[in-house]
């Protein structure tokens, strides 16, 4: 396929990406209700395990990953993220050296492997080998682990090379790559956590699953590359939050006025739940689904102003940030884009629905997926990755 069919991957436009992480707090908000499934789970040994399904920059992870401390500050930390995108590996580990510091007994891992691989840290296809790196952090100060950490750019490099798909036009990894960081004087306290090639369980106890995929993808795709492996990968009473735009508020009003039929939230939770349902099968028995109601599953957030930018004259920037947020939101084409930007008009209809609503908002919906508790001496199966390797 050439460049020009290429599909356009809207999650990969680092500018709309990074301006929109900055400028709005869905990620704090998230984190919010994520923390609320973490008040739910009772760790068992050897540590408390975190999954992130599509890390980003980092911010939502780091989040938890202080949250955790606050709630479980004795209890071991092992936490894997997900991530293809070398930029974002490097954003989320200049957020880690003052986890270390605080949560001295903590693990954590990078990969660029698939949903369906990736909470194992391990390929189907065993004879592939993974470009696998271990890296204990020497000394006892976030200045010292930030030097460490910021000395790893080669090898990322190296490790976290893309290609884009021909068919999907999503970007695939050229070599599978796993980087376990921990500090060097925990290692003896770590020595059963830290993850080894040969053979890694899941077995999380939080799975993070936030904008995970393109809004206009079909349920059964969504569900049989993330959420059912996501599913698999829950220690029993796990946990994971499913967090994905649902439209319905001013960021989607605006795009209308552009775009009077753009409907791009299309795939909402209940079709999602009912699929993932018929695909776990006579497995579905063994998870409790929640956040089906409106009222449990609506999580609203705001792009960042101050009143007096609204009341009184708005600046350039601030409209800007506000169309780049309704875009990103809605996942517009930058093809679509350029005959809007030639006409300034999109300026004035984001000036008008920013006076009308006094500000910028958007609508997330959530839903949890909870793996029942085993019953005491029941029998113990760890989770399994599947038998072929899936590619999104």
């Amino acid at each position: 396929m050439s460049e020009e069919a290429r599909p356009f991957r809207f999650y990969d436009n680092r500018q709309k990406y990074l301006s929109f992480v900055t400028t709005c707090n869905e990620k704090w908000k998230i984190a919010q209700r994520a923390i609320e499934e973490l008040r739910h789970i009772k760790p068992t040994p050897p540590a408390l395990r975190i999954f992130d399904a599509g890390m980003g920059d980092g911010t939502l992870l780091s989040h938890i990953m202080r949250a955790s401390h606050k709630l479980f500050p004795t209890v071991p930390l092992y936490v894997v993220g997900k991530e293809i995108s070398l930029e974002d590996i490097r954003l989320s580990l200049d957020k880690l050296p003052d986890r270390f510091v605080e949560h001295t007994a903590t693990v954590v891992v990078f990969t660029n492997l698939y949903y369906a691989n990736a909470p194992w840290l391990r390929r189907a296809k065993k004879d592939l080998a993974i470009n696998w790196t271990d890296l204990p952090l020497h000394g006892n100060t976030a200045a010292e682990f930030g030097e460490q950490l910021r000395d790893l750019d080669t090898q990322l490099v190296d490790g976290w090379r893309v290609r884009p798909s021909a068919r999907t036009g999503n970007p695939l990894y050229e070599t599978p790559s796993v980087l376990v960081i921990y500090r060097a004087d925990q290692d003896f306290v770590l020595n059963s956590i830290k993850p080894r090639s040969e053979d890694v369980a899941a077995d999380f106890d939080l799975v993070l699953v936030s904008q995970p995929w393109r809004a206009r993808i079909p349920a059964h795709f969504k569900v049989k590359n993330v959420l059912e492996p996501m599913s698999r990968a829950l220690a029993p009473g796990g946990r994971a939050l499913i967090a994905q735009s649902i439209g319905n508020d001013p960021g989607l009003e605006l795009i209308r006025q552009i775009w009077p039929d753009e409907d791009p939230f299309q795939v909402t939770r209940h079709e999602l739940i009912q699929t993932l349902k018929q695909t776990l099968g006579e497995r579905a028995n063994d998870y409790r689904i929640s956040g089906v109601s409106d009222s449990d599953a609506l999580l609203s957030y705001q792009m960042h102003t101050l009143p007096d930018e609204i009341q009184s004259s708005i600046g350039t920037s601030t409209l800007f940030a506000a169309w780049n947020a309704a875009i990103y939101v809605a996942q517009v084409e930058d093809e679509r884009l350029e005959p809007v930007l030639s006409s300034g008009e999109y300026l004035e209809h984001t000036s008008r629905i920013l006076r009308k609503y006094g500000g910028l908002w958007f609508n997330d919906e959530v839903f949890v997926i909870a793996k029942r508790a085993r019953l005491q001496n029941g029998p113990q199966q760890p989770s399994k990755p599947i038998l072929k390797e899936l590619r999104p």
